[in-house]
């Protein structure tokens, strides 16, 4: 459903996510209103890797995929129609960097993307940085625009259904994408949970009406034959550190 581009040349997503495992975990560091949504393509690249590196993830086992939102300085909308769920994928912290670097270490990300934000240079609590740099593997900077400046890498999407994820996190409650709706798989799925009903409602009020307006007008300029095409900055672990820590602050 994609094709990806890297430095310019035709590429595949282990270009991306080099020597992706089975014990990958991918983190979204979010600070705007849907800023998740930026970086749609990217995640869900990520959550192709992890049922492909273990096809039994798909069929004998009921297993969501390893990813965590990292909401910082509030709640800024339900990302869990990109399948962050249960409710404990989607994190709700304050703006400040020591707490963040806590939750993302305590979940074990070994993949991380970050908001394009000015980067600051702060002091973690003791070998946080150092459990960081042991683990996370790849790292990269998204815009909520879903174009992320000095991009090195490009992820366009070729089939419409790539579009699913942005529509339903957007509008959940429309007709035509019901939450309640029941699946006809045979395993039940979130969408039949009340508690994702409930979440997804505890939600609501994060984000006004006219920013989820905003955000559909700005992801429509993007669409070319109903299909978008996002950019991504890689960074090394460190950059992304300082980054980070420039999520959520007001300039």
């Amino acid at each position: 459903m994609f094709n990806v581009q890297v430095d310019g040349l035709p590429a595949a997503s282990a270009d991306i996510f080099p020597d992706w495992n089975v014990h990958d975990r991918f983190g979204l560091v979010i600070d705007e209103a849907f800023g998740g949504i930026g970086a749609t393509h990217l995640l869900q690249l990520a959550m192709t890797l992890f049922y492909d590196i273990k096809p039994s993830r798909r069929t004998t086992l009921a297993v969501y995929p390893e990813i965590y939102a990292f909401h910082i300085g509030k709640g800024h909308g339900a990302h869990a129609p990109y399948d962050f769920w249960p409710a404990r994928r989607e994190i709700i912290l304050s703006n400040d960097h020591r707490e963040i670097l806590d939750a993302i270490n305590d979940r074990g990300i070994t993949r991380i993307a970050v908001p394009d934000r000015r980067p600051r240079q702060v002091v973690h609590r003791p070998k946080e940085e150092d459990a960081a740099f042991d683990r996370i593997v790849s790292a990269f900077v998204y815009s909520p625009s879903g174009r992320a400046e000095n991009a090195d890498i490009v992820i366009a999407g070729n089939d419409k259904r790539t579009e699913y994820n942005p529509r339903q996190a957007l509008r959940p409650f429309s007709p035509e994408r019901s939450p309640s709706a029941v699946s006809t798989a045979a395993r039940p799925v979130k969408e039949s949970d009340t508690s994702y009903t409930d979440w997804l409602r505890e939600r609501k009020d994060d984000v006004s009406d006219g920013q989820r307006l905003a955000i559909e007008q700005r992801r429509e300029r993007l669409r070319e034959r109903g299909v978008v095409s996002e950019s991504y900055r890689r960074v090394g672990v460190s950059d992304a550190l300082s980054i980070l820590a420039g999520a959520g602050v007001l300039s």
